[in-house]
């Protein structure tokens, strides 16, 4: 996975974290988390606020 597969990278959270509310995670937490789920191969410094963002909402969405 890379930064971009936004909706992979929620499903495995989703998977990885079923107790957490992703509404209510920080992003320097949701960035963690990303780079240590197993199949990530992207580069940290490829991360930015709005990619966060995307991986947060897809995360939202995939848990209502």
């Amino acid at each position: 996975m890379k930064w971009t597969d936004s909706r992979d990278i929620a499903i495995t959270l989703s998977e990885s974290y079923p107790d957490q509310d992703p509404k209510s995670v920080r992003f320097t937490d949701l960035r963690d988390w990303v780079l240590a789920l197993p199949g990530f191969d992207d580069d940290a410094k490829h991360c930015g606020e709005k990619i966060l963002e995307a991986i947060q909402m897809a995360w939202i969405e995939e848990s209502d």
